[in-house]
């Protein structure tokens, strides 16, 4: 990750790191300032929608996917949110959990960031294994493909 990522500056897309049954990858990058907000660089990926920015808070710290893959998830495993007899919604235990992960770094330049990852797991390993064959490129770090490109 070092040379792909040499500078506190770089947001382009990583690949992810692959785990037992999800991954993690590089989403923000903070930029602490001593007595005042944090500035933030949303990492260039292809998997996740970026943070929503709130003025007067900062980063809004949940993880969404991106469109075409939400669509996918429902498609195969189902709605996020079901209901059980009585109507109480419950989540869907087939969708991926996210996690954050926050770790600091220190830049040979002297920069201090925090590199925030989001771990994003499968409770079922046929479903990870589903996700891993249909978006394995975006898993690597390619951009998704335009509509132009894949006509």
């Amino acid at each position: 990750m070092e040379q792909d990522h040499a500078e506190a500056t770089a947001v382009h897309a990583l690949p992810a790191q692959l785990l037992a049954c999800g991954f993690r990858f590089l989403l923000l990058r903070e930029y602490p300032t001593d007595g005042r907000p944090s500035a933030f660089a949303f990492i260039d990926q292809s998997l996740m929608r970026s943070p929503e920015r709130n003025a007067s808070h900062g980063l809004w710290f949940a993880g969404a996917f991106l469109p075409d893959i939400v669509a996918w998830l429902s498609d195969e495993l189902g709605r996020p949110s079901l209901h059980d007899d009585v109507g109480k919604p419950y989540r869907n235990p087939r969708w991926p959990s996210q996690s954050w992960r926050p770790e600091e770094r220190r830049w040979p330049d002297g920069a201090r960031t925090v590199e925030w990852s989001i771990e994003v797991t499968f409770d079922d390993l046929q479903c990870w294994a589903r996700f891993q064959r249909r978006w394995g490129e975006r898993l690597r770090g390619a951009p998704p493909k335009t509509a132009k490109a894949s006509a």
